[in-house]
Order: C-alpha cells, then sequence, then structure tokens
C-alpha cells in the first residue's frame, strides 16, 4: 500500500507538467511572485513597520509557505480519484492510496519549493537562523494536516452537491488569502479584528509557526491545540463521509445535473 501511494504521489508530481522538473519549477515560481508581491505591496503601502522584529522576508515566507501548503493540498484532495474512477478497477487501489498519493506529492512540491527559496535567499541575500526548527517543521506538517482533513470533508459532500460544494471550497480558499493572517501578527491586532480571523485553524498554525521561527516572537492569542482539534475532528467526519459516500457513489450521478 505503501509502495502504491509513493508511485501515485509521483504520478501525481508528474501531471502538473510533461516535464516534472518544469512542473516544480512552475510551484517555485508561483511561490516566488507570491513573496515579491506581497513584498512590494507592504513596501509601498509602508506597513513593514508592523512585521515581527528580525527579517522581514522570512516573515512573508512563513505564511506564504504555510498558506500555499494548506491550500494546495486541499485543492489536490479534492480531486484525487473517487471511487467511480476507471483506476479504481486495478486492485488493490482504492480511494484512501489515492488520496495518500495526492496528499503525498502535493507535500514534496511545497517543501521543496521552499526549500530552494529558502537557500537561495540564505546564500545571496541574507543568513537565514530559526529559533526552533523542528516546531517550524511541525507547523508546516500541521498546516498539510489539516489541509487533508478539510479537503477529505468537503470531497465526500462533493458528490452529493458537487456546484454547490464546489463553490464552499473555491471561497474557502480565496478567503484564506486574508483570513489565515499571513500578512497580520496576531499579538498586534485589536480584539476586535482579532475575532474575525480567530475562527480559522490556519491563522493560528502560521501565528505559532512564527513563535517557532523568531527569537522576540511570543504568540498570545493563538493556540496549538485548536488547529489539531480542528483537523481530528475534520479528519473523522471526512473519513465517514467518504466512506458512506463510497458506497453510494454511481457514474451516473452527475448525469442528470
Amino acid at each position: 500500500m505503501l509502495e502504491l501511494v509513493f508511485h501515485g504521489a509521483v504520478h501525481n508530481v508528474r501531471m502538473t507538467h510533461t516535464s516534472a522538473v518544469m512542473g516544480l519549477v512552475i510551484n517555485l515560481f508561483q511561490s516566488a511572485v507570491m513573496i515579491a508581491g506581497f513584498y512590494l505591496m507592504f513596501t509601498f503601502a509602508g506597513a513593514r513597520g508592523n512585521a515581527i522584529r528580525g527579517d522581514y522576508i522570512l516573515f512573508l515566507m512563513s505564511g506564504i509557505f504555510m498558506f500555499m501548503t494548506h491550500v494546495k493540498t486541499l485543492g489536490a484532495v479534492m480531486k484525487a480519484d473517487g471511487p467511480t474512477s476507471a483506476i479504481m478497477k486495478h486492485a488493490p487501489m482504492n480511494t484512501l492510496i489515492a488520496i495518500g498519493a495526492a496528499a503525498l506529492g502535493t507535500l514534496y512540491v511545497q517543501v521543496f519549493s521552499a526549500g530552494v527559496i529558502l537557500y537561495i535567499y540564505h546564500a545571496i541575500v541574507a543568513p537565514l537562523y530559526f529559533d526552533e526548527p523542528v516546531g517550524m517543521l511541525g507547523m508546516l506538517l500541521l498546516a498539510w494536516g489539516s489541509g487533508i482533513a478539510i479537503g477529505l470533508m468537503i470531497r465526500a459532500a462533493m458528490p452529493w452537491q458537487p456546484r454547490f460544494f464546489g463553490t464552499v471550497a473555491q471561497i474557502y480558499m480565496r478567503l484564506n488569502m486574508i483570513a489565515s493572517g499571513k500578512m497580520f501578527v496576531a499579538n498586534a491586532m485589536p480584539t476586535a479584528v482579532l475575532a474575525f480571523f480567530d475562527w480559522n485553524p490556519l491563522f493560528h498554525i502560521i501565528d505559532q509557526g512564527r513563535g517557532y521561527i523568531f527569537l522576540n516572537y511570543a504568540p498570545r492569542y493563538t493556540s496549538l491545540e485548536y488547529p489539531i482539534y480542528v483537523m481530528l475532528a475534520c479528519l473523522t467526519l471526512g473519513l465517514i463521509g467518504e466512506y458512506y459516500t463510497g458506497k453510494k457513489a454511481s457514474v451516473s450521478w452527475s448525469m442528470g445535473r
């Protein structure tokens, strides 16, 4: 089963482009463009002073990498092969293998992109220092795991109302451009504003991650437990829904829609 997940992940990475290397380069370019875009926007807006004391580019990258990992994983899990896919006719293939392959492939691409960008910045611009690198990697994995859980829950509901839940997923991913708080510092937010972000597990993950990255930052308004509980709850509901939907799924479902 693990071997099938591995080969499925390799297949998913190569699906983004005819050349596997170009697929990785495209994702790397997307991350770099987003970092450059936010850097220019905040520089011209004069908002750099609101960031954490430390390397400002690292502040931007910490939020963007976790955001990209979460959102890309959610999308990959949703689009993984379902129970009516032709490949499911080939034993011992099943939907859990397809989901695991999609999630693993996304993690590989995101870690590769983050590693290359961080190395280039460290080697050319300024040396980077992480206060607690193990904790930082843990938060990246938590962003990945929560993306799997939420994506699995939406995926299980998609066959019942594809347009509605497809729209819900798009709204959630677009909303996270702001609601993830990747460009804001939770400790510096007014209480009234914080209430608009506090519901989002990714907001907690990014803020906690910055607590591990920066020596001079200690998160006060976010918790590590909340995103873990949300991830476990969504994962449980997603697995139950995936099992139930898999029993009811039919190729003819979408014919009348």
